[in-house]
């Protein structure tokens, strides 16, 4: 193995489609990191999971803040916190986002992921009707997790600046959503384009290994938090960085899925090998 980087940040999000938040150290198994997508939204109406991937009906998701604690709390943008072991959090959460939504902590049998596309959306905007995929949810991992599709997502201070290379500002990496930012001083480029199959060891214990690079859908130019809505977030990776991901023809692409090949606990600032 080769080192390429260390550890910059290191991210989970609570609440699927919610702000995550930044850790020091965090323990991975094969479910991805602990208390990674611990819980999720269910839309009562369609029984389809809450994913902002469908920015029409779900892009308030990325404005409420999701932290971990004593119980895992969520703050809407008026300051509101609710708890996610409160009777009132389902109501408060339905109120905010104009639909009835429940808060689960497992997959539901057969769950089903909608996905705008993202071409679309760029084109004719967040509230256009547009076309939306249903996918399999959770394809890569473990049953009864809560992620989309992988354990971990990973993504290189490369492909981001060379993002930035092409923005008018700096674009936030907490647009993308990863578990893992490597700081990658040596490479440049979207790097981790060719790390299909390829094994990442993180400081002295963990193992990955790279399944595909990551689609990118709609989410990176929602609202998240203060920051406000940036089409550029996406229109750059869709100009300057489409692949055919799993014969689903070109995509903007954008960091990489893995799966954990071998558990244990990582830092920020550990060394990051590529193999």
């Amino acid at each position: 193995m080769s080192r390429v980087g260390v550890v910059s940040t290191l991210r989970r999000y609570p609440v699927k489609s919610m702000l995550g938040e930044t850790v020091q150290s965090c323990e991975i198994t094969a479910r991805g990191v602990v208390g990674d997508r611990r819980y999720a939204l269910l839309d009562v109406e369609s029984g389809r999971v809450v994913s902002a991937k469908n920015p029409r009906l779900w892009r308030g998701m990325p404005t409420i803040r999701a932290r971990t604690g004593e119980s895992v709390t969520m703050t809407l943008p008026d300051a509101t916190v609710s708890a996610a072991d409160s009777a009132e959090t389902e109501a408060v959460l339905s109120s905010y986002l104009g639909r009835k939504v429940a808060l689960i902590d497992r997959r539901p049998g057969g769950a089903i992921l909608e996905r705008s596309d993202p071409d679309e959306v760029l084109d004719k905007g967040l509230d256009a009707r547009v076309a939306v995929a249903e996918n399999e949810f959770g394809a890569a991992v473990p049953p009864e997790t809560l992620v989309d599709f992988a354990p971990v997502h990973l993504i290189t201070t490369a492909t981001l600046a060379a993002i930035d290379e092409h923005a008018t500002a700096p674009v936030d990496p907490i647009r993308y959503r990863p578990n893992i930012i490597i700081d990658t001083p040596e490479l440049t480029g979207f790097a981790e384009n060719d790390w299909g199959e390829r094994l990442v060891r993180i400081g002295a214990e963990v193992v990955l290994r790279v399944l595909i690079p990551t689609p990118r859908c709609a989410i990176p130019t929602l609202a998240h938090g203060d920051l406000p809505v940036n089409r550029e977030a996406l229109r750059i990776p869709a100009q300057h960085n489409r692949m055919n991901v799993a014969g689903s023809g070109p995509s903007a692409v954008a960091g990489v899925y893995a799966e954990v090949v071998q558990p244990g606990r990582i830092r920020a600032s550990d060394p990051v090998e590529l193999g």
